[in-house]
């Protein structure tokens, strides 16, 4: 990797596993610096072959000008990943002690104005603010979604330190790497998306632990059903057509009683031997035996087409929560 002019904005990613890799994707291909840390000096491999893996649909779904692959610096030296930068992305393990512990050396570390986002898909911001003695405020959840440098969601969660102003400044940052933010109300573990999505892998593994269905039906029950209609409208949109021209209010007249019956087994089944076999076997079965990568490459191409044709059907106006 070697020195490029440095583009305007600068993104220290801290911690280079998947979603650290595809923070730093999504910024090169945004036209900024990327700076990345990591403590194993080993990470830059896979940080490089994650961008490998992502950097042809980035291509194509168009690169920001002064966009180069050559504006990636990876150090294991925190100091020298985090000097200079605009905003910092943190991605460290899932765990509590591990994020308060780096996210509080950061805090220490960085001017005030610099916002920290944390990619925590379950923890509550004001956990993650409580060893901050810097400016705990601007710590901040900013949850991507997998692939990270192809979808657009961010969801961004205050803490109890957190003010207005600093919520509003981090959508405008994200904004900057074509991402459509979304503020959360509240904080609440799991925050929105992953709360929904747990709902439905819930219901998948008692589908398939009770016999009803193989992993490869429930997934067609999805990609032919359902996940069409949501690519567009989301789950209240589209119970709103379900009501014909009385929308949701007939919707809910006619159906609602239906939300009484024992349809759906919120609590999780135990992960039997048994069951974690059909679940592993179903899976291995539908890849049909291609690799992670030749699956991937696929679900890439895929995804790029796919988000072209939401962005004609849903202007930036409408939206989930004003700011999408």
């Amino acid at each position: 990797m070697s020195q490029a002019q440095t583009p305007k904005d600068t993104m220290a990613v801290i911690g280079c596993g998947v979603i650290g890799s595809g923070w730093a994707a999504r910024a090169l291909a945004a036209g900024m610096t990327v700076q990345a840390w990591d403590p194993n000096p080993e990470a830059v491999t896979i940080l490089q072959n994650q961008i490998d893996t992502a950097w042809p649909a980035l291509s194509r779904r168009g690169l920001a000008e002064g966009a180069s692959r050559d504006n990636l610096h990876f150090t294991t030296d925190l100091d020298q990943a985090l000097a200079g930068a605009d905003l910092v992305q943190e991605n460290a393990p899932e765990r509590l002690s591990l994020k308060q512990s780096l996210l509080a050396d950061i805090d220490a570390r960085v001017p005030e104005q610099v916002l920290i986002g944390s990619s925590t898909s379950g923890i509550k911001p004001s956990e993650l603010q409580a060893q901050c003695r810097h400016v705990p405020g601007r710590v901040i959840v900013a949850h991507p979604f997998n692939p990270v440098y192809l979808l657009p969601l961010v969801e961004l969660v205050g803490g109890e330190h957190t003010e207005p102003a600093q919520l509003a400044a981090a959508g405008t940052h994200y904004e900057r790497l074509g991402m459509r933010p979304l503020i959360v109300r509240r904080e609440i573990e799991g925050h929105i998306a992953d709360r929904l999505m747990e709902a439905l892998w819930r219901e998948a593994l008692h589908l398939v632990n009770d016999g009803v269905a193989t992993t490869e039906e429930v997934d067609a029950a999805i990609v032919y059903g359902a996940g069409l209609r949501w690519a567009l409208m989301g789950t209240f949109l589209t119970f709103h057509l379900a009501g014909g021209e009385g929308g949701m209010r007939h919707m809910l007249e006619q159906f609602g009683p239906a939300l009484k019956l024992p349809w759906t087994r919120l609590e999780a089944p135990e992960l039997t031997p048994e069951l974690v076999e059909r679940v592993a076997s179903g899976s291995e079965f539908q890849a049909g035996g291609r690799s992670v990568a030749e699956l991937e490459a696929r679900r890439d191409r895929f995804l790029g087409e796919l988000l072209e044709v939401v962005e004609r059907y849903w202007p930036e106006q409408e939206g989930l929560g004003g700011r999408i």
